[in-house]
């Protein structure tokens, strides 16, 4: 599992450093101030190859370059299948490249990570390690297995023309005429990813959507009782339907290889996902993080899984209220102060519900209502600070608001209680 991250002279800020927990770890933060790049270094410290390295058609994880002159160096430490790597990598710019120690690296496990995009990607450590040829240490297994978001779908193919991966769509339809353990799998991960009990995610019959078309397509069942092709579902449901795939290939898949080498599964998954709560409708965000731990949990009952998941999301925050941990769970925030980009773990706190979420640290807005309504309140606020108060702009202040906020609106209610007490209403 991931421990210890450290960047120096590498992303928006002069210097960032975390110490993470062994199960969830919550990044939040404004746009462009790096959680993205924190995803990205995590899944680099853990296989030592940029997603985008490996797959050139991803428009996303790109290599981390040093934010200016002088030394950039990226330290980090996690506990591999028989022991803990510690190293700290420096940037050789000669070399364009980030150094790496000579010989066979540790081994981290399973690693996924589920980029923003829809782009996928996954270290398996069965099929992506190194190999030992005549008592010498051979890299000569592909690195790992890198998804642009079209090749989740149709299939990711190797330069010899073979198939590294099927896609979702001929996975899917396999496995759903086998009615083997992975559509199983498949079945179990979309009812636990589905939002409610009420609003299951089930596979339909498989169908053809055009003449030109020959493959069998997959369909989900939706709850007005139609079978809708997978490629024709929203795009809240094509995101559920990509990570319940994923999850499932990547897991079956990993389990396959290793019965082949006749070695054990991996003890240990870490599962990187980028705004977790991409295209999801509220009542699919306020589920999607417990729903992971609990499927991943599920898929490997024998495995130790790690998320680390950056999301913009109020929802989400207080979703994982019941669940988190302080002894094993982080939440680490990021903010623009100053000119300068400060990272910080900050202490959990439970807020109750999503719109006291809006104003804590994790998003710094000044309330939950729109800017205009916000703009209007504080307003009013400054009316109620003086002494004497023009009782027409009191008279046409109280009318804007009565206009604009919810008859429950808590500082309406304030508003006329102090007016009252004022009178300057009646």
């Amino acid at each position: 599992m991931l421990k210890h991250l450290k960047m120096t002279n590498v992303g928006p800020s002069p210097s960032m450093e975390l110490d993470l927990g062994e199960r969830l770890n919550l990044m939040t933060g404004d746009n462009g101030l790096g959680k993205s790049f924190l995803l990205d270094i995590a899944w680099w410290s853990l296989t030592r190859k940029w997603p985008a390295e490996i797959n050139p058609k991803l428009t996303a994880g790109k290599k981390a370059l040093p934010a200016g002159p002088g030394d950039a160096t990226i330290s980090f430490s996690f506990t591999g299948k028989s022991k803990k790597e510690s190293y700290e990598s420096s940037y050789l710019r000669k070399e364009q490249a980030w150094a790496g120690r000579p010989g066979r690296p540790t081994n981290p496990g399973l690693v996924l990570y589920a980029m923003a995009d829809g782009s996928f990607a996954v270290w398996d450590p069965a099929r992506n390690y190194w190999r030992t040829q005549d008592g010498l240490d051979v890299q000569d297994r592909r690195p790992a297995y890198v998804f642009s978001p079209n090749e989740v779908w149709d299939g990711l193919p190797a330069s010899d023309g073979t198939w590294l991966c099927n896609g979702l769509i001929r996975d899917w339809a396999g496995w759903q005429k086998e009615k083997g353990q992975p559509f199983k799998y498949l079945k179990d991960v979309l009812k636990v990813l589905s939002p409610s009990s009420r609003e299951t995610l089930q596979p339909g019959e498989l169908t053809r959507i055009s003449l030109d078309d020959v493959r069998d397509m997959p369909t989900i069942r939706m709850p007005y009782n139609l079978d809708v092709a997978v490629v024709h579902a929203s795009s809240g449901m094509r995101r559920i339907i990509a990570l319940a795939y994923f999850l499932v290939w990547a897991w079956d898949e990993h389990q396959k290889a290793a019965k082949q080498l006749q070695e054990p599964s991996t003890n240990q998954i870490v599962f990187l996902i980028d705004e977790v709560e991409s295209h999801l409708h509220p009542s699919w965000q306020r589920s999607i993080v417990p729903a992971l731990l609990s499927v991943m949990g599920q898929l490997a009952k024998s495995a130790n899984v790690q998320l680390l998941t950056a999301t913009h999301s109020p929802l989400v925050m207080a979703s994982v209220e019941p669940l988190f941990d302080a002894e094993k769970d982080a939440w680490f925030d990021l903010d623009f102060e100053k000119k300068k980009v400060i990272l910080r773990r900050r202490e959990y706190e439970k807020h109750g519900e999503a719109a006291t979420w809006l104003i804590s640290e994790a998003f710094d807005l000044k309330s939950g209502r729109s800017v205009t309504y916000e703009k209007l309140v504080e307003k009013a606020a400054a009316l109620l600070e003086m002494e004497k108060s023009d009782t027409e702009q009191i008279k046409k202040m109280n009318q804007e608001l009565v206009a604009a906020l919810n008859p429950k609106d808590e500082f309406l209610f304030n508003w006329r209680y102090v007016c009252k007490q004022k009178g300057w209403l009646k």
